[in-house]
């Protein structure tokens, strides 16, 4: 299977945190600098990539909707869930999709702070163990998402 609801909704809300970020630096930075222009090129390539995902989820879902996509497959996880949120409270889309998007922040951040030269290794080590929590966590929604599909087309039919 390509691509589910959960994957493609994963990959628009990183989409969305670059666009973000880069439009954040092009606003620190000088107007006329190369620096400047070279991050309005990737800008708009994130646009690009991010209204090319809106489109391929709307047929996705179009596709989803009247039965001519499988929506999701049973996953096969080979890592333990260890210290992980439950997800059972979660039923509806928009907050498994609000939830995915969360997670994909707090992974982004976290990131983002393991990369500082300043951290002894210990601080690394923790900082990487709640980055492998945080995309269990991640890997979880998506499957969410899915599933919540999967009950609702069930409904349907």
């Amino acid at each position: 299977m390509a691509e589910t609801l959960g994957s493609l909704i994963d990959k628009l809300s990183i989409k969305n945190l670059r666009y973000w970020h880069l439009d954040e630096s092009i606003a620190k930075e000088n107007s006329s600098s190369p620096q400047t222009q070279e991050l309005k090129i990737k800008l708009k390539l994130v646009d690009s990539q991010r209204k090319d995902l809106l489109n391929e989820i709307d047929a996705f879902l179009a596709a989803a909707l009247t039965g001519d996509v499988k929506v999701c497959d049973e996953k096969v996880k080979l890592y333990r869930n260890t210290n992980v949120s439950s997800l059972e409270n979660i039923n509806k889309l928009g907050e498994a999709v609000s939830e995915l998007a969360m997670s994909n922040t707090r992974i982004w951040h976290l990131e983002d702070e393991v990369r500082r030269e300043d951290l002894l290794d210990s601080e690394v080590v923790k900082l990487k163990r709640n980055i492998d929590q945080n995309n269990q966590e991640r890997c979880n929604l998506v499957d969410k998402v899915d599933e919540i599909l999967q009950q609702a087309t069930n409904q349907k039919n």
